[in-house]
Formats: C-alpha cells, sequence, structure tokens
C-alpha cells in the first residue's frame, strides 16, 4: 500500500492505494482505526492524481472524481458505498433515503453504520446523507468537517451549524 499525506482546507488528508485502485481517504483524526499503516511506503508520485482531484474539489472546480476506486469492506457496505457516488454534489439524502435506494428500506441503520465505516470520505461523499430531520449526524471526520464539506458544496447555508472549531470555508 502506497500513501501521500497533504494539507487541505479541512486538515490534513491521508490518501492509500494499491495496485487495484485507491483504498483509503483518512483525515486527521479518524473514528476507526485503519490497520497496517505502519507498513504503507510513501510515494506522493503514485497519489498524485487523487491530490490533485481533492484539491480541485476543495477549490470548487471539481464536483465528481474520476479515480480507480477499491474499497474493502461487506457486500452490504460495498452498496451502501456506492450508492453514495450517486448523490449529485450540492444535495443531501437521509439514511432512509438511501436505505430504500440500495433496496434495503428497512436498514436504515445498517446504512449508517455502513456509512460511518466508509474507507473512501469525500470521494464517495457520505457527508451528504444527513438525518430524517435534516439535521447533521455522524461523521469520520467530526461534524464540523461534514458541515463544512456541505457548505463548499452549497447544501448548508454558511450560518447553519457552524463548527465548534470556525469556519473552515471562511
Amino acid at each position: 500500500m502506497w500513501y501521500d499525506r497533504f494539507d487541505t482546507p479541512i486538515g490534513p488528508l491521508t490518501v492509500a492505494t494499491d495496485v487495484d485502485g485507491l483504498r483509503h481517504v483518512l483525515f486527521a483524526t479518524n473514528r476507526h482505526e485503519v490497520h497496517g499503516q505502519a507498513a504503507w511506503l510513501h510515494s506522493p508520485g503514485r497519489l498524485a492524481e487523487a491530490r490533485r482531484q481533492l484539491m480541485e474539489y476543495f477549490a470548487g472546480e471539481r464536483r465528481t472524481f474520476e479515480l480507480p476506486l477499491k474499497p474493502a469492506g461487506t457486500a452490504f457496505q460495498l452498496k451502501a458505498w456506492w450508492a453514495l457516488a450517486e448523490i449529485p454534489y450540492g444535495e443531501t439524502r437521509s439514511y432512509a433515503e438511501q436505505a430504500q435506494r440500495i433496496g434495503a428500506p428497512d436498514a436504515v441503520r445498517a446504512v449508517g453504520a455502513a456509512n460511518g465505516r466508509n474507507p473512501l470520505p469525500i470521494v464517495l461523499p457520505c457527508h451528504r446523507v444527513i438525518g430524517a430531520d435534516g439535521g447533521l449526524t455522524g461523521f469520520g471526520g467530526g461534524l464540523p468537517i461534514k458541515a463544512a464539506l456541505l457548505r463548499l458544496e452549497g447544501a448548508l447555508a454558511p450560518a447553519e451549524v457552524a463548527p465548534k472549531t470556525g469556519d473552515l470555508f471562511g
């Protein structure tokens, strides 16, 4: 596994890939531990395209990603994660809507758990999934980062749910 780490408007990100595709996008602090990181090799060149596309996203110049992706998870997790890619930039869905879209309308909590383990946040945009009442709920990078990403995309007004650490996008 090869990785690169770089600064972004939401803090440092670490991206990791293997020969099959992008495996991880990690925040400075993550809810779930990723095993085996000590064996990863630093290789900015192998991840230059992922870095470029993520930085274009943060600059407001990119709305979708064109990267080979290879998240590892259960069949249900993969189904939930691929459904995230179908949520358009600047829009949100509830967990219930996501569960319905994958054909599992009674699996709202399971969808939430799967989203919480999404190894490719931002690229597979789990930040676009919100509570049924429109409130921000769970996000591996923390709610201030979720709010900042939604504000960047115009899905959250600047005055809504201001992050506790300040407005990450001015």
